[in-house]
């Protein structure tokens, strides 16, 4: 499944009302995410481009800002995010959505951007790709 905006903003809207459990999967080993917050924002392009020639960026883009407790992940991030690689590692972020009156298990599949690293836990910045709905 594509990126769907409009199943994101209800994604958006449930959080409002119903505590969401986020799961990240890397790996083999899965992190609970807290403090996710998932947000529409404008890229720094004009007009829908590849970046690089290693990703694609259109002119708004659906993102995910999230908070790691354990810090052990630190030392897998790096094979995740553009920079030390030449091309990003897709993640899969997993929650259980209230959607139409059914409880819907939503797949996130997103691209890591940044991480901001403290003695206690990490911040995550990811850019979302695509979802997968079932």
């Amino acid at each position: 499944m594509t990126l769907d905006e409009k199943i994101l903003v209800e994604i958006i809207e449930a959080q409002k009302s119903h505590k969401l459990d986020y799961v990240l999967h890397l790996g083999k080993v899965t992190y609970s995410l807290d403090s996710v917050a998932i947000t529409k924002s404008s890229t720094p392009v004009n007009r829908s481009t590849n970046r690089g020639g290693v990703y694609f960026s259109d002119t708004f883009a659906f993102k995910i800002k999230a908070v790691v407790d354990d810090i052990s992940i630190a030392k897998l991030l790096s094979k995740s995010m553009l920079g030390p690689n030449p091309e990003f590692q897709e993640l899969e972020i997993t929650t259980n959505v209230p959607i139409k009156d059914s409880i819907k298990k939503v797949t996130f599949f997103v691209n890591l951007t940044n991480s901001i690293q403290s003695s206690s836990h990490i911040e995550l910045n990811m850019t979302i790709i695509r979802l997968k709905i079932g």
